[in-house]
Formats: C-alpha cells, structure tokens, sequence
C-alpha cells in the first residue's frame, strides 16, 4: 500500500509499536519492503486501555503536526482503533482498509475495534460484497467500496522470493506437505486458560509433525500452564514473513487462530481450520477450504484427519490492484467531507 501511495504522493507513516518483538514486527518492514517508518512511537504492550490511550495521544500529536489530508488505518488492532479516534477528532477524514468484517462476537477487542473504526470512516475499502452487506446493516452505506485485499498485492511476488531464499524447511528438518503447521495468538484462546489448554491437548494428540511458531503472548501463557509438548510439536519462535509464507505452502493442512493466515492459506491452496468459533473471512468457510474448529480438542483431532476442501477454489477477495484502487479512491474524494 505504501508503494502505491508513494508513487504519487507523501506518506508519513506511522509505526506504533504494538508489535515490539523483532522477529513480529522490524523483520516483516524488511521483508515485504515497507518502508522506514517516519514515525516509531514505541508504545509496547500493556493492558488494552493503557496501549490504546497511549497510542491514541501519541498519534494526534503526528496527526496535528502532519495535518494529512487522509488518515488510513488497516485491519482492526489497537493501532487501529487509536488512529482512527485520534483522525476523527482532529476532523481529518479516516480511510479503512479491511471495512466491514465481522465476527459479530463483541468479547473479541477485534471486534471492537473495527467496528468503532468503521463507524468513524469517510472511507471504507471492503475485501468482499458480504463486508458491504455488513456495513449496511448498521446503516453505513456511503463511502463504501468494495476494492478486494491489499494483500493480494503482495502475496505472488512474496511467495516467489519465499521459494528463493527460505530455508525454514531444512532449518526446521521438515518436507513439504509432510507436517501441520499451527499459529495461536488471538486473546480469545491465549488468554483463557481452558481454551489454550483444549487447544495444546489437540496438538499433543495428533499423530503428524506439528511446527508450532509461538506468539510472545502465547508462550508466556504455555510456560505459566508448565505445558512440554508431546514430541512431535515443535514450538519454536516465530519466524519472518517469507519463512511463514513457506511454512504456509508446504504445509499438509493449516491450524489457526488468524485471519490473515487464513487468507493465505486459501490463496495458497491448503486446507485451513479455524481455532475460532467464529470467522470474519466467512467466504473461505463457504468455499470449502476452511473449517471452524473453535477450541474443541476432539473436533480439531477429527478435522486434522478427514477434512478435506473440494477441487474447485474460486478466485475470492478480488486480485492484484487493490491498493491502488485505495489510493484512486482517497484522491477523488479528497476535499469532501465524506461524513453519512
């Protein structure tokens, strides 16, 4: 999106520092060739009040100095929550990248955060028709475009320098599509005790290899259980985008808790179940190529050995060119109000 947005305008962009960890946030701006940040406010973790509040100070006073004509916020973090707020007071028009998903599950601060972030924008760039009907439910019908997913942009080009320079296979001592390759870091399952727990019992019940790359969060959670693996779960830290986007081809099947590997997944062609009751990117579930599994250890052991998606894999959230769509869009509306 950055490249896009550079290519014919200015862009300070802003990096909160939600995701402090190296290995989650400084190796994905090297990799997929975003550039430096014009702006690192560092604000780390901290309970969801604290961060945000902090985040949310810090990104008026960018926001007041910048005086931008668009603020464009992404997807549905703190970060997220705190740029739009921080937009909407200032009266500087709030674009929104990944508008109308929904879990309708409001215990999930994801949840939360875009729905506030949705409700505060000019602009509302929707991956699918379903995040229009969404939006239009809750009365939001004006400034709504559907433009497909900016991470289309980058997945084909990633996906080939992945297959050049990864080495997380050998690294890892694994052969493509010979192990389950899982990801947990959502609130909802690190942060309550029986849900993580059913989770790590399903993996320690699998009869296949099982990579396991750990969220920070998520391995302070299993250290304070006194969990060990079963010996075939490697819980190792996490990787790189491009070691994950390898990980994510050769992978067998695909266990998450995230929808962005959800995605990925589908685009890549490998079968994917949700450790979620719910998912926002319900097309994939629909299509075939994604099963809910929520944190029922019997289900995600079931799954793991019968789910099987069918031949056919519809194109789904548009293709390459979404983010330049964004960029067509903020152009021909800057200078209106765009408030409903």
């Amino acid at each position: 999106m950055s490249r896009a947005i550079r290519e014919r305008h200015t862009e300070a962009l802003v990096h909160t520092g939600q995701h402090y960890d190296d290995s989650m946030s400084a190796v994905f701006f090297e990799e997929l060739g975003i550039p430096e940040p014009e702006y690192n406010l560092d604000i780390g973790s901290g309970p969801h009040g604290a961060q945000t509040g902090a985040m949310l100070a810090r990104i008026e006073e960018v926001a007041f100095a910048e005086r931008p004509d668009w603020v464009l916020v992404y997807g549905d973090t703190n970060s997220t929550l705190a740029g739009a707020l921080a937009a909407a007071k200032l009266h500087i028009p709030v674009a929104h990248v990944e508008a109308g998903l929904r879990s309708f599950n409001r215990l999930m601060p994801e949840e939360v955060n875009r729905v506030v972030a949705d409700h505060l924008s000019a602009l509302l760039f929707c991956p699918s028709r379903t995040a229009v009907e969404n939006l239009a439910s809750e009365g939001i019908r004006r400034g709504v475009h559907v433009v497909g997913d900016v991470m289309a942009d980058t997945l084909s080009g990633a996906v080939r320098r992945a297959e050049a320079g990864s080495g997380a296979l050998s690294r890892f001592r694994l052969r493509a599509k010979g192990f389950l390759l899982a990801t947990v870091h959502r609130a909802e399952n690190t942060d309550d005790p029986g849900r993580l727990g059913a989770i790590l019992d399903a993996l320690d019940a699998l009869e296949e290899a099982v990579l396991f790359p750990v969220h920070p969060r998520t391995r302070k959670a299993i250290e304070a259980r006194g969990h060990r693996p079963a010996p075939h779960v490697q819980m190792v830290e996490p990787v790189g985008y491009l070691d994950m986007l390898m990980l994510e081809k050769s992978a067998r099947m695909i266990l998450t808790d995230s929808g962005g590997v959800q995605k990925e997944a589908y685009w890549l062609g490998v079968p994917c179940v949700t450790l979620r009751d719910e998912t926002e990117w319900v097309e994939t579930v629909r299509a075939g190529w994604n099963a809910l599994a929520g944190a029922d250890t019997r289900r995600i052991v079931e799954l793991v050995g019968s789910f099987a998606p069918p031949a056919d894999r519809p194109v789904l959230y548009g293709k390459e060119g979404a983010a330049g769509r964004c960029v067509r869009l903020m152009e021909e509306n800057t200078g209106s109000s765009g408030r409903r």
